[in-house]
């Protein structure tokens, strides 16, 4: 960022803004009782741990400083706090490979209008409300989430583990330009700064030095890996969808810096053009990706890319969206590719990221957990599990050291995995949509050991 005196206003309001929730969010009060935790051992379940094709029984699980520290039949319930959870599945916590966790409401407004506070107080209220639908970690694709995610991971608010992003990359006049005027004091003409900059949304570069300086930039405030804007969107200001945007050696700049730093960069692309470009210059994670062609996605294949698109977004009608002027038809336009796009990715045999892509007003939250029926058609409930956990937290090991979650693996009920766990009123094996209703069929919710949610 900017090092003005303006820019540490910016900050600290954010900080500000969660800071000022405290301990006043619905969290169980034993959420936050996280001294000299005693051991817990959870007995009776159905247990599906994130890989298996059928559910484990006759096992235990035992829990210590916040680790899965042994699973199998009769384990000791030595000084520990025994949960009964005869009749219920045992998964891992629910992860979201694709979220804008601070974006709830039209960005316009969150870059251009509302206050830091009202930004970081509705992004805590949201991430407190994602973790009580199962989502224990999230992979948040674009946005000021380091503040939020130091909150959490102090175990001051509740929210899911947060692997950010950080700063769009885009270039002029690409999706990540949200400047709504068509003629503005460009900040590389007149020093002008970009609120969208100031506020840590988007760094627009063009050319092999602006990009590399600004994944440089996204690396230096702690992203766990780069997103890039790399072709055309639906909600963008400036670019039609059939736009390609960055060059060839522009993407390849961006990609090498963040290799230098042991992690990745994944691409907003929807153009058969833009996820080739993408590929060739070493991203290994396509966001979108609906219009890449049968050559791009054996491209993929080949070069081990996860296709992190999204189904539940393109199976609303288009009259149900509430886009209106230019958005509207781009996304008629992205729904008619949409299902070509699906089938290719199932054909071809790629590893598909589970990611939601939900943007708006926090009302919209809920609909996160409608992903699981969405896939339905193309794949089985058992697959769909899989790349809710443990698929996703494959894609997340690509961030290597900057992965902040390092202790134990994630996505997996496994010893040394992080206690990430659910406890689940029926079996999604059997029917996935039992996902979908988190306020009934969740059972219980547990976050590095930490109980957050207990109906039992």
């Amino acid at each position: 960022m900017i090092k003005t005196d303006h820019t540490a206003l910016d900050r600290r309001s954010l900080l500000v803004g969660l800071g000022a929730l405290g301990l006043s969010t619905t969290l169980p009060r034993r959420a936050f009782a996280q001294e000299g935790p005693s051991p817990i051992v959870i007995k009776g379940a159905a247990i599906f741990d994130g890989t298996s094709e059928d559910l484990i029984t006759g096992s235990d699980v035992r829990i210590e400083n916040g680790m899965i520290s042994a699973v199998g039949p009769d384990l000791s319930t030595e000084d520990a706090e025994i949960i009964d959870a005869t009749g219920l599945t045992l998964t891992p916590g629910l992860t979201d490979a694709h979220t804008h966790i601070m974006w709830h409401d039209e960005i316009e407004e969150l870059i251009y209008g509302s206050p830091h506070e009202y930004t970081g107080v509705m992004a805590a209220e949201g991430a407190h409300r994602m973790l009580m639908r199962g989502f224990t970690t999230v992979r948040d694709a674009g946005g000021p989430s380091f503040g939020l995610k130091k909150a959490i991971d102090a175990g001051v608010i509740a929210g899911p583990r947060i692997l950010p992003s950080g700063f769009f990359i885009s270039q002029t006049s690409g999706h990540g330009d949200f400047e709504p005027r068509m003629n503005y004091l460009s900040p590389y003409f007149t020093g002008q700064l970009d609120p969208a900059y100031l506020r840590g949304w988007t760094i627009t570069g063009d050319g092999k030095a602006e990009v590399m300086k600004a994944a440089r930039e996204a690396l230096r405030y702690g992203a766990s890996q780069i997103k890039i804007m790399g072709s055309g969107s639906i909600t963008g200001a400036h670019d039609p969808l059939d736009v390609t945007e960055y060059t060839l050696e522009e993407l390849q700049a961006i990609v090498g810096e963040a290799q230098k730093w042991g992690t990745y960069a994944k691409i907003h692309a929807y153009s058969d053009a833009s996820v080739q470009n993408a590929i060739t210059a070493g991203v290994r994670s396509v966001e979108h990706g609906l219009f890449a062609s049968e050559e791009s996605m054996q491209m993929m294949k080949d070069n081990d890319v996860f296709f992190s698109t999204q189904y539940l977004t393109y199976s609303v009608p288009a009259d149900q969206t509430g886009l209106t002027g230019d958005a509207l038809p781009k996304f008629i336009q992205a729904q008619e590719g949409a299902t070509a796009g699906y089938e290719r990715a199932k054909a071809f045999g790629l590893k598909v990221a589970w990611g939601t892509d939900i943007l708006g007003t926090i009302d919209k939250g809920p609909s996160q957990s409608l992903e699981f029926v969405a896939r339905t058609p193309y794949y089985t409930p058992r697959e769909i599990l899989m790349q809710a956990t443990s698929g996703n937290a494959e894609l997340f090991e690509r961030s290597g050291l900057r992965h902040p979650y390092r202790d134990g693996p994630l996505g997996v009920v496994a010893p040394g995995a992080y206690a990430d766990l659910l406890l689940v009123n029926g079996n999604p094996l059997d029917d996935i949509s039992v996902l979908t209703t988190p306020d009934t069929s969740l059972a219980l919710i547990m976050k590095g050991g930490i109980i957050h949610k207990t109906l039992l």
